[in-house]
């Protein structure tokens, strides 16, 4: 995969997924053909070229049903050339997405396209009604916690406390919001209505106001289940622990959002053959499965897996953006990686931003884009982890005009 490089990367404000978010008028197709009419826009590339079009997706159904992938590419007006597909890989599928697309480039020796789309606003989280989260049996059978629970039982065991997930939160939307007014999310395109008129320009989720008073006032919000159902004690007992220490709640979690993303890759060939200019290469990217009670911390081994690939340690990267799927998690991540919290998520990360789930890994990709060229930095990593133990994780390396 080393030759596999990213030519350009946008996505959409992020909108609160609820009824008030700005973007609930639009249609899941809409949202993410917006994207990939901007994307051909910006690289001038002739879509009738791509070979193939990968989309993640997570809650497949109703409005995201139908192979959305392939209907937004025909919504954008790109080439019937263009196959498409939509996959699930759970929050990862985004990322997952624009790995197998580079794959398809090199493959087909050519350009391809990736990206992600989850409208929660629209299409609720679980309303697929998929074992996961419907099938009591399954998941008793097979101890598939509730990820809030193992992100509070995952603090548990690390001894991170309630007051260190909160400022971690707390610096995440500072972060976002200074990044916000600062103009550094260069990917972002803005969200039209069917009338042409601009229902987003940038993200709606990060909070100014937010405190540490008021995330201090938040109340644990996986407490009562873990206790109720019997997961707490069985937790504590097979992992050793005194008890669960729960620590998440909403200020601490990953905001609930609307997004969609676009990623445009290609071989060294066809970036000649083409005349395309990429912002960077792909160095090397893995999957990894971790233990599928804790489920998140699957990130971190991802992670390793890439950097070693590409020969690196995590002191050569200069940026990691990872998903913050709890604030745990990063304490985990920068812990067991040691890697400093000036060089991850420096813009904020889901905690503030939001995260619509089959979206996010693609728009990190751009993120970490903007913020290599703004820095003038060289390299990024990229990483994510989702339910059940997957995880992916990108090491990407920008390049100038030249180097192709």
């Amino acid at each position: 995969m080393t030759q596999a490089f990213i030519i350009d990367a946008v996505r959409s404000p992020r909108g609160r997924g609820n009824d008030k978010g700005a973007l609930k008028g639009v249609k899941p197709v809409d949202l993410l053909a917006q994207q990939l009419v901007a994307l051909q826009a910006r690289t001038g590339v002739d879509t009738a070229q791509v070979c193939d079009g990968l989309f993640g997706c997570v809650t497949q159904t109703a409005e995201q049903g139908s192979n959305i992938g392939k209907l937004a590419l025909v919504r954008a007006g790109w080439s019937d050339a263009v196959s498409g597909m939509t996959l699930n890989r759970y929050c990862a599928s985004g990322l997952t997405a624009v790995q197998f697309a580079a794959t398809q480039a090199l493959v087909n020796d050519g350009v391809a396209v990736a990206g992600g789309v989850e409208m929660m606003s629209r299409v609720p989280m679980a309303s697929d009604k998929g074992p996961l989260t419907h099938d009591p049996d399954l998941q008793r059978q097979t101890r598939l916690v509730p990820i809030g629970i193992a992100a509070d039982a995952i603090a548990s065991i690390e001894g991170f406390t309630r007051q260190q997930c909160d400022a971690y939160a707390l610096e995440s939307q500072r972060r976002a919001v200074a990044a916000r007014q600062d103009g550094r999310f260069r990917s972002v395109v803005p969200v039209k209505g069917e009338d042409g008129e601009v229902l987003l320009e940038q993200d709606e989720t990060p909070r100014a106001g937010t405190t540490l008073e008021s995330l201090s006032s938040l109340a644990p919000a996986f407490a009562e289940m873990g206790v109720k159902s019997g997961v707490d004690a069985w937790l504590a007992k097979q992992y050793g622990l005194a008890g669960v220490d729960h620590v998440q709640h909403a200020g601490n979690s990953p905001a609930m959002a609307d997004g969609a993303a676009a990623v445009l890759v290609a071989s060294t060939a066809a970036v000649q053959r083409l005349g395309l200019t990429p912002r960077a290469r792909i160095l090397a990217a893995a999957d990894a499965s971790a233990d599928h009670v804790m489920a998140l911390t699957g990130a971190a081994d991802a992670t390793r897996k890439a950097l070693a690939s590409a020969g690196l340690s995590a002191g050569d990267v200069d940026l990691f953006e990872v998903n913050e799927s709890f604030a745990a998690l990063m304490l985990h991540y920068m812990k067991h990686l040691e890697v400093p919290h000036e060089r991850l998520n420096v813009n904020g990360g889901a905690i503030a931003l939001g995260h619509a789930m089959g979206s996010t890994g693609s728009t990190l990709v751009g993120m970490a884009l903007d913020e290599l060229e703004r820095r003038d930095a060289r390299r990024a990593v990229v990483a994510i982890c989702g339910a059940a133990g997957v995880a992916v994780a990108m090491v990407i390396e920008r390049v100038s005009a030249d180097a192709t």
